[in-house]
Formats: C-alpha cells, structure tokens, sequence
C-alpha cells in the first residue's frame, strides 16, 4: 500500500523507490473521497441544524440566532485542533497516527448523531431543487414569445402558492402560462408543460443570490493568502522565541484564535448590544455581518502591504529579520472578518433560499470559498504575466509582494462599493414575502374578486335567458 521507508543516506543520494501507479491511485482515492464525504457534511449540516427552529416561535427564532455562529466555532476549534495537535502528532509521531486520530474522531461523531434521531426535526426531501431551477428556466425561454396574461392571477396555480408572486425577474413568468391546447387536453400538472407560480417564485429566489454571491468571493481571495503568501514571509522573518524556532504554518494558529474570539464575541456583546440599538431579533442583519468582514479584509490587505514593506526594506538595505510576530496583525484582522463574513454568508444563504433548497444554497456559498482560491490562482498568474515576474519571485527578498497586497485592497474597495449596491436592493425574503402590501397579495385580492364578480355576471345572464 505504499512504497519501502526511504533513509537520509538513500535520499541524498537519490535511491529512494517511488509509490507505483497502483499505490498512489489509492492515494488519490482516499484523498478524494474524503473532499466527497466533506462535501456531503458541509452543504447538509448547517441546513439541518437550521430545519432545528421553528421561524414562527419568536424564542426560537432568536436562538437560531446563536445557532450559526456556535456552529462556526465549533468549526474553528477543529480547524485549530488539527494545525496544533494533529499536526505535531503527524510530524513526530506518524501520518498513520495523524488519519487513526481523525477516523476515530468520525466514528465518535456519527455515533453521536444517530443517537439523537429520535429528537430530530425531519423535512422529507420534495425533489430535486435543480431539476425546478432548469424546468423553469426551459418553459420561460420555450413560451418567451407568449404575451404576458392581463392579471398574474391567471398564471398557474397562483391561488395555491406558498409565496406570493413579485414583479422581478418577470419573463420567468411566462414559465407559469398555461397555454389553452394544454388546458383543454388536462395537462395543467404536467411540469414539464407548465410550471407553478410557486415554483418561478422559488427560482427568483435563487437568482436574487447571486449577486450577493459574487461579491462574497473576494473575500475568500484575500483569506487565501493567509495560507500562501503570509506562510512564505514568515519564512524570511524570524520566528525565534527563545531558543525555540517557530514553524511557518504553525502561525496561522493565530487565524483561528482570532476567529474564536470574534465568534464568543458576537454572541456575549456584539449581538445583544446591536438588539438594543436595532430592536431587531438578529440585532445585526446577515449582510450586514458581510459587509463588516469584507471592511477587516481590506483593512487586513493594507496592513500586510505595509508590513511586507518593511520586512523586505529590514531585509534588503539593512540585512536584518523583523519578527514573525508582525504577521499577527494580518491574521487577526482577517479571522475577524472571517468570523464575520462566513457566520453572515451562511446565514444569508440559508435563509433567504427557498425552503427546500437549503442544502443546495449550502452549497452555493461554500462555493464561494473554491472560486476565493481559483481567483486567487488567476490573479498570481495574470500579475505573473503582467508584471514580467516581477512582484511575485520565489525569493520574496527581490519581488514586490506589497505590491500585489495593495492591489487586493483596492480590488477589496471596488468589490465592496458593489456588494452595498447589491445589498441595499436585496429585499430580505421575511419581509418581501410576508408584508400585507406586497404587489401579488394585492393581485391576488383583486383577482379573486374579480372572478367573483365574473360568475356573478355569468350566473345573472343564464338566469336571463331562462325567464320566459
């Protein structure tokens, strides 16, 4: 299962025998189904744990509050277990021991959640929300050149919908015609021939994520360099204390520290505080807890240019290691606006999504997390290309990293002048869908009485025609 020990002696002299195709394909096996099985937790868990509170009871809809931000931390001290503890065990003990650690802890972990299913709030699965998203999306382009009916109420199953029809994203609409061939040969509940306005309406919602969505990525571009660029300067830095000799990487320990500290925080005084302020159960709205992350990712963006500015001059004209500890700032900064941001994207994601589409929304903002890195993948190659490999070297000593950080900084103003346009239209689904004044609950009313009056009429002409 993987290839003989390899000495010292033997790999500096270039002998070491290599893992054959066979070894490294379960290798990769192992290692992908591990990202599969963490895909399946991280896109259901946080939904489920939200499907725990009932929105209608204001006592539990105030403790859904706590819910994700008690989620994240508990999140963040497994983060900090496993770059402390299990990474100390990995380098001095064994990987074996390492990955025995993490399947006991797994198998602990499923036991204690199929021990509590009796207590579980369970909503059963209603089909496929992308099978919705792409039959709706079909029937408006397929019926595009059908005119608009003259009152919503005549589009499909309008009385019967759930969540009451708005102006937006209008041409989905034309999903909810029921043509009159159809009508006439029974086919209104075929999907496949007509959608429900309940079922536009859903993926309206889905649509109004997406621009929130694209703003949120930035962020994640920025968290990446934590993991990359920070972890390389602090290896021209000194990172003595004592006589003991920091790790690199283990200074992201103070990543999630910050991220601990920033999540006990928003729940003991920042969110009972905003309460008082707003009045509002949330105390700070889901966008709102976004737009204070992306502020500490710019913030953290402009301080790691100007400590990279005199690491480098330190380093260059005077021959001479900063302390590693000036990289703390950076991490603090941006574990704050992680706390922030992913706590506030969660939420928004989860409870602006249609109801059956939470883990799929889920995953949508979890994606935003992969695309962070992809862009930061694509920014470092176009800065490469641009700059002639000027301000990204290998020996940072001789590139321009500050530079490249200020740029992510203004990048962070530009992305977050865009995120308060978006946000400032975003209407929040609890009040676009509840308020009493909303366009579809008044279309409904003076559609339901005008095919009130219709038989009316209807019934006093045929009534006409019987007298003698």
């Amino acid at each position: 299962m993987r290839p003989p020990p390899c000495s010292d002696y033997r790999r500096q002299q270039h002998q070491c025998i290599e893992a054959n195709s066979s070894q490294l394909a379960m290798l990769y096996a192992a290692l992908y189904t591990i990202a599969l099985g963490g895909g399946g937790i991280k896109s259901n868990v946080s939904g489920f744990g939200s499907d725990q509170f009932d929105n209608s009871d204001p006592k539990e809809e105030k403790a859904m509050v706590f819910f994700f931000n008690r989620f994240y931390f508990c999140v963040s001290i497994g983060s900090l277990f496993a770059v402390t503890v299990l990474v100390y065990i990995q380098d001095n003990v064994g990987r074996g021991w390492g990955y025995g650690i993490s399947a006991v802890t797994m198998v602990i972990a499923v036991t204690i959640l199929l021990s509590g299913t009796q207590f579980y709030r369970f909503k059963m699965p209603r089909g496929s929300p992308l099978t919705v998203i792409w039959r709706v999306i079909f029937l408006a382009w397929r019926k595009r050149n059908l005119p608009y009916p003259s009152y919503p109420s005549l589009l499909n199953e309008y009385h019967n919908a759930k969540v009451s029809h708005t102006q937006r994203f209008r041409c989905l609409d034309k999903a909810a015609i029921l043509e009159d061939y159809y009508s006439a040969s029974g086919n209104k509940d075929n999907p496949w021939i007509v959608s429900t306005v309940n079922q536009v309406e859903e993926v309206k919602m889905v649509i109004k994520l997406l621009p929130i969505w694209s703003t949120c990525i930035l962020f994640w571009t920025v968290y990446s360099q934590m993991t990359t660029f920070t972890i390389e300067q602090a290896t021209f830095m000194n990172r003595k204390v004592g006589s003991f000799v920091v790790p690199s990487g283990s200074l992201s320990v103070f990543l999630f520290i910050s991220i601990l500290l920033f999540t006990s925080l928003n729940e003991r005084i920042f969110v009972p505080f905003a309460r008082k302020l707003t009045h509002n159960v949330q105390g700070v709205t889901s966008l709102q807890r976004v737009g204070i992350g992306l502020i500490f990712s710019m913030v953290a963006m402009v301080t790691a240019a100007l400590v990279e500015k005199q690491r480098r001059e330190a380093a260059v004209q005077h021959k001479t290691k900063i302390s590693a500890f000036w990289l703390v700032p950076q991490f603090f900064l941006v574990g704050a606006g992680e706390a922030f941001a992913y706590v506030g994207q969660l939420e928004f994601f989860i409870r602006e999504a249609p109801d059956r589409m939470k883990s799929m929304s889920t995953g949508l903002f979890l994606s935003t997390l992969a695309m962070g890195f992809f862009v930061s993948s694509l920014l470092v190659s176009l800065v490469d290309k641009v700059t002639n490999m000027r301000w990204l070297r290998s020996n940072l000593n001789q590139g321009k990293l500050d530079n490249f950080y200020w740029m992510l900084a203004v990048l962070g103003v530009l992305n977050f002048l865009a995120f308060l346009a978006f946000a400032m239209r975003h209407q929040y689904k609890t009040l676009q869908y509840n308020s009493p004044d909303v366009y579809g609950e008044n279309e409904l009313k003076k559609g339901w009485n005008e095919g009130i009056a219709s038989e009316m009429e209807k019934k006093e002409r045929v009534e006409g025609k019987e007298e003698p």
